[in-house]
């Protein structure tokens, strides 16, 4: 990775320190929606499993897509405030700058994912997965948190406000709902199965879930992996595209 890349990741997890109350929202909201379905609505699921077992993947998606949407949010803060035309002058390009933010949101996930599967742990979630499969499910998770951190800059480009961006970030907090992540799919009403069996998240969960359980994962993680890959190419050529455009 370019040096300038890592400087202004740095500058963005400065920025992150000195706003405590967007930090702690965005690390303690999925824990808070992680405890609400196991203590509220876990004992009226039936999962075939304990219901923390079940849902602590979909809980690490759901709080990486908390974590994207801060990404969003701060590049279109950057591009309203004008310091990206001092970066210009620096001559810094513009994926250094982006991939500044979203090496920054990697690593602000990274810390919230962690702290969710620690509180999952503490009440009852105990991964089966040995070595191998713990590494491939945190391979997996990184891949995906990479993905949809670079998906949340090209959004935030496309955004003429950080609080648009913010908006436009609303799905992909929502799209862990319609998935396998917090009930079986087919527990859905029908006409839903198709969306719910085939959009992104559902091969990222049930590959989490298999390697965090030990269970056989089938093809899920490479569509998982080929998900993730097309997600990322394509937002990086969008997030390119964009910035041309909006510093010309």
């Amino acid at each position: 990775m370019p040096v300038s890349a890592l400087t202004l990741a740095g500058r963005s997890l400065r920025i992150s320190s000195r706003q405590p109350d967007a930090l702690i929202t965005a690390l303690m909201l999925p824990v808070m929606l992680m405890l609400i379905f196991v203590y509220f609505f876990g004992g009226a699921i039936d999962t075939g499993t304990e219901y923390v077992t079940y849902v602590v993947p979909g809980a690490m998606l759901l709080c990486a897509g908390f974590g994207a949407a801060s990404t969003a949010v701060s590049v279109a803060d950057d591009m309203r405030s004008g310091v990206i035309d001092r970066f210009r002058t620096l001559d810094i390009g513009g994926i250094p700058v982006l991939a500044g933010h979203v090496t920054a949101s990697v690593l602000r996930n990274l810390l919230s994912t962690t702290l969710v599967l620690a509180v999952a742990l503490a009440i009852g979630f105990r991964p089966q997965a040995g070595p191998a499969a713990f590494l491939a499910a945190a391979g997996l998770l990184l891949t995906y948190i990479t993905a949809i951190s670079w998906l949340a800059a090209a959004l935030g480009l496309l955004a003429q406000t950080p609080e648009a961006a913010g908006g436009f970030t609303f799905l992909m907090m929502f799209l862990p709902y319609p998935s396998s992540a917090f009930v079986p799919i087919e527990t859905m009403p029908g006409w839903l199965h198709g969306f719910a069996e085939h959009q992104p998240l559902t091969p990222v969960i049930e590959s989490l879930r298999a390697l965090l359980l030990a269970q056989p994962a089938g093809s899920a993680p490479w569509t998982a992996l080929a998900w993730c890959a097309g997600i990322t190419a394509a937002a990086v050529a969008l997030a390119a595209v964009l910035f041309r455009s909006r510093t010309r």
